[in-house]
């Protein structure tokens, strides 16, 4: 069904979403349907499957999407990510990883090829029209960016344009050779509902009142957020007692003291860039009142990461948790309707409730 959310598109005359949103079981469930079926997920490390002929299960969103897939790397070194469904009778084809020259099913035998291609069946021999395309694996949209993969689930926006997007800003960063560190990276729980995770992330109006080592780090005066389509940036500006970028000729920003950018990618990714390298948080709903918050840390510049905006990252989440999960408790009342919206630095916040409605309302 359709919902009727209404978000103005003019952020001084606009409420935000109800508190109903934040508290209906089956609001929470249908934005399964209507926002991350139609939206891109972050898929993994290329380097996962660096050999040929080698395969990886994934689960996408595990514990509420739970869409089984497989990443493969053929022998012509291509990636493909395919479900990891048999179209035979729907059993999980893959358990494991490893080495593989192709997908085999231990239910009944089909194989399909590693980019998902129907190659046999036995003992069907006698089937009329067969096979068709259905039985071939469904095949996913993969973007890769580096070392990151991106699955999209549904072609309902552009992720390339995305990318596009962040690198206008990003992109003299050699992220090719940014190298993930697992004793870096972190999985938070969260005792709230997803999206006021995100709503948090998305405005910087709180940093004086919960940040207290971050508002010396950053110039909360100049902190600056940018809207585009399915996306939108923070700039947090500094003063040269913090590490900043060193931009390149013809950058948008050179001149200024960028000491990060934070862009939040609709509905549920954030990457944080930092002259130390990148700090990817993916905000992974477990049910209406628990959320968990993936850390992926990918170091650039290890030198750089105790003078940086982004050292103090564990802090700075308990601070953000303390916060989200006593605003999680305050929509509960039952005199809380909507609020309003600061024009000057809830504009990310705005955004992304105006998507929210945008897809939700869909029928």
């Amino acid at each position: 069904m359709g919902y009727n959310f209404n978000i103005h598109p003019e952020i001084e005359k606009a409420e935000t979403l109800p508190g109903s949103f934040y508290k209906n079981d089956q609001i929470f469930s249908d934005l399964k349907d209507k926002v991350f079926l139609k939206t891109w997920q972050f898929a993994g490390d290329v380097n996962d499957i660096k050999l040929q002929n080698q395969i990886k299960p994934l689960s996408v969103l595990e514990n509420y999407l739970n869409e089984p897939m497989i990443l493969t790397r053929d022998s012509k070194d291509k990636i493909h990510c395919v479900s990891n469904v048999c179209t035979h009778r729907g059993n999980i084809i893959v358990n494991d990883g490893g080495p593989a020259k192709s997908l085999t099913c231990k239910y009944h035998g089909r194989k399909f090829e590693l980019d998902g291609k129907f190659k046999f069946m036995p003992e069907f021999s006698d089937a009329e029209n067969f096979p068709r395309p259905c039985d071939s694996l469904h095949k996913f949209p993969l973007i890769q960016w580096g070392p990151l993969l991106f699955v999209g689930l549904d072609e309902s926006y552009d992720f390339q344009s995305v990318i596009d997007k962040m690198k206008e800003r990003v992109g003299f960063l050699p992220i090719d050779e940014f190298v993930f560190d697992p004793v870096r990276s972190k999985d938070y729980l969260v005792n709230t509902h997803w999206a006021l995770y995100c709503d948090n992330y998305l405005e910087g109006f709180h940093i004086p009142y919960v940040h207290s080592d971050l508002n010396q780090a950053l110039d909360y005066g100049t902190y600056t957020t940018e809207l585009y389509d399915n996306c939108n940036l923070q700039i947090g500006y500094s003063d040269d007692a913090v590490e900043t970028f060193e931009l390149p000729e013809g950058h948008p920003d050179l001149g200024k003291h960028v000491a990060a950018y934070y862009y939040w990618v609709f509905p549920n990714m954030m990457f944080n860039f930092y002259p130390w390298g990148l700090s990817i948080n993916i905000v992974k709903p477990l049910s209406l009142n628990r959320t968990k918050v993936s850390f992926l840390s990918y170091v650039w510049d290890e030198s750089k990461i105790e003078e940086s905006a982004g050292a103090l990252l564990d802090k700075v989440e308990r601070e953000d948790e303390f916060v989200v999960e006593n605003v999680h408790q305050g929509l509960k009342s039952s005199f809380y309707t909507t609020g309003r919206f600061s024009p000057k630095r809830e504009q990310g916040v705005h955004h992304f409730h105006r998507l929210l409605a945008e897809f939700m309302n869909k029928e």
